[in-house]
């Protein structure tokens, strides 16, 4: 099953069989994409949206120097432009960091799913909330923590979201960012980017393997750099939600 990961640790247990039955069907092929390739431009006109069924994906704004900054990291189980879907065109750009299989939903057939399953249809909103909710905490993370922290910090949201999914053991991370990848998401320069990495290395926090492996040691000193409540990813903690109801 290709969507089985949507919203998994969330609210993946109040959809009905067939609401992820048509979610399953709603999918009109697969793509393979190789990795560090762009899928969306800025300002494309999109009548698809794109579900991440393996791999993982970044979402990014380069500015007229071509400097990047990314704004997303999306993992299995995410829909990496949904709300393309109201709005046709996107004010990013979107690429793969690793090779991704992705499933394309064209905009019609989002449209008969919110149409005919509108549970179905609050819980993808529930979903491109979720992307609001993580961008306020990336405004936070950039406004208001050191470097070392903003690098703790993307790494605790990412371990958790792993978590959600099943695809964290608690100490191998998974997803190959390169430290210019992190100097991208933290809006700092790659030489300050290492020396974050180098103070979090010496504290033993985690250890760098290469190629963007890193192998966490102490997440609870993560957490602690980083000031981290994971609750805005509605998963647990005070914002937690056990289940949608419609009113």
């Amino acid at each position: 099953m290709l969507t089985e990961l949507f919203l998994k640790g969330r609210l993946r247990q109040n959809l009905s069989p067939e609401e992820t039955g048509a979610l399953e069907a709603s999918v009109r092929r697969t793509l393979t994409v190789p990795p560090r390739k762009q899928l969306i431009e800025r300002g494309q006109r999109i009548d698809n949206s794109y579900y991440l069924v393996e791999g993982s994906m970044l979402r990014y704004v380069d500015n007229r120097r071509g400097e990047r900054q990314l704004v997303s990291v999306a993992i299995p189980g995410d829909f990496v432009d949904l709300h393309g879907y109201p709005m046709k065109r996107l004010d990013h750009a979107v690429g793969t960091l690793t090779a991704c299989v992705l499933a394309e939903v064209p905009h019609p057939a989002v449209t008969q799913l919110i149409e005919k399953f509108p549970h179905l249809g609050r819980a993808m909103w529930f979903s491109t909330l979720l992307d609001g909710a993580m961008h306020r905490e990336w405004i936070f993370r950039l406004g208001s923590l050191n470097a070392e922290s903003r690098i703790a910090h993307l790494l605790c949201e990412l371990m958790t979201r792993l978590r959600f999914v099943e695809m964290f053991d608690g100490r191998n991370f998974p997803i190959p960012l390169l430290q210019r990848d992190y100097a991208e998401a933290c809006g700092i320069t790659p030489v300050h980017a290492n020396r974050s990495f180098k103070s979090l290395r010496e504290r033993g926090a985690l250890i760098l393997q290469g190629e963007g492996r890193i192998e966490i040691l102490d997440e609870a000193l993560l957490v602690k750099l980083a000031e981290f409540e994971g609750d805005y990813l509605y998963g647990s903690g005070d914002l937690q939600l056990s289940e949608m109801t419609d009113y």
